[in-house]
């Protein structure tokens, strides 16, 4: 049975959404679907949870924002090739990263 995915996944996500549900070509209410069934599925198969705080809130924030970009493959391959200097564990994290986007089907 699935849990509720936490408010540090979850809320990252439907902001996400809520930014891109003002497209025209975008239905919000969709949108937020995609995103909340996005954060369940990351949270039910545990690729961020070895991170730290404050390098998980870096990774929900980068995978919330190339997941609804126009083009996600092409911000994912940017995003990890080039990593946030401020993480504690660049390398865990790009693991993370590159593990949840394959969750996700990326």
């Amino acid at each position: 049975m699935s849990s509720t995915p936490p408010p540090d996944l979850l809320t990252p996500f439907l902001a996400a959404a809520d930014s891109v549900g003002t497209r025209p070509d975008v239905d919000p209410g969709l949108a937020r679907e995609l995103m909340a069934e996005a954060a369940q599925v990351l949270h039910n198969s545990l690729a961020l949870d070895h991170l730290d705080a404050h390098d998980r809130a870096l990774a929900v924030s980068a995978l919330a924002a190339d997941l609804t970009s126009l083009d996600p493959g092409a911000a994912v391959r940017a995003r990890a090739a080039d990593l946030d200097v401020s993480l504690h564990d660049p390398e865990g994290t790009r693991g993370s990263y590159l593990a949840a986007v394959q969750v996700l089907g990326l």
